[in-house]
């Protein structure tokens, strides 16, 4: 591939790094804390290919006319990852990797007071930790609001679950929460709800790795679309 050539595919590549970070796409494959080094790593490439285009047409005035061997077409496949980047946006994981892998939950350093609001908005992975390390004590009964994707086990038994990131999507884990109480007549895996409820003291354990997975009692739920951050990167804090 000659330097006009590689100038293309780096432009390329920078121009897909620009349109993942620019519309959200990134989120599908990193933490969100990323999106500022993905945007200068774009800008930064595409301002190297298109230096690259100058020095070799400047280049080209100068030098004499030489004959160079044809480049392997085979090297123009490396530009179909790119075209796959751009044109091709990926699920985000489900209840078919949540269900192969134990729960993330790890006890926090410290639990902050509850968000204002009745009922209290929390993600997958507060309320868990609350629960599962807590007793509820930090709940004070108050209802609460969490949303995530249905998963279903092969005994039909419903979870609540978020797929928790620590760096990109190659690590996440699921924090799951088991379902009790009033749910929808029926359960589709991977639908997303929002479900408000109450605290429950039950506390079962994942099959896959042993760890907590505490109960919310659902008083209502409702379906939501796809967030547009599927993933949550709190459960590390």
């Amino acid at each position: 591939m000659n330097r006009q050539a590689q100038a293309a595919v780096m432009f390329l590549l920078g121009a897909a790094l620009l349109h993942a970070g620019g519309t959200g796409l990134y989120l599908r494959y990193v933490k969100a804390g990323l999106q500022p080094l993905l945007l200068a790593s774009g800008v930064v490439l595409v301002a190297g290919a298109l230096a690259t285009v100058w020095y070799e047409r400047r280049r080209a005035k100068t030098a004499t006319q030489e004959h160079g061997h044809p480049e392997p077409r085979t090297s123009w496949l490396l530009l179909l990852p790119l075209l796959a980047l751009i044109l091709i946006a990926p699920p985000a994981l489900g209840s078919y990797s949540a269900l192969r892998a134990g729960t993330a939950l790890q006890k926090p350093y410290a639990l902050g007071p509850l968000p204002a609001g009745d009922p209290a908005p929390l993600s997958v992975v507060d309320y868990a930790s609350r629960a599962a390390f807590d007793h509820g004590r930090s709940l004070h009964g108050r209802p609460v609001r969490v949303t995530g994707f249905l998963a279903l086990d092969h005994a039909g038994a419903p979870y609540l679950v978020r797929m928790a990131l620590n760096c990109c999507a190659a690590d996440a884990q699921p924090v799951k929460i088991a379902l009790t109480g009033t749910l929808p007549p029926v359960l589709r895996p991977d639908a997303w709800l929002e479900v408000t409820g109450t605290y429950s003291p039950r506390l079962t354990r994942d099959p896959v790795n042993n760890g907590p997975v505490p109960y919310l009692k659902v008083t209502s739920a409702r379906p939501v679309p796809v967030p547009h951050d599927p993933y949550d990167e709190t459960w590390n804090n």
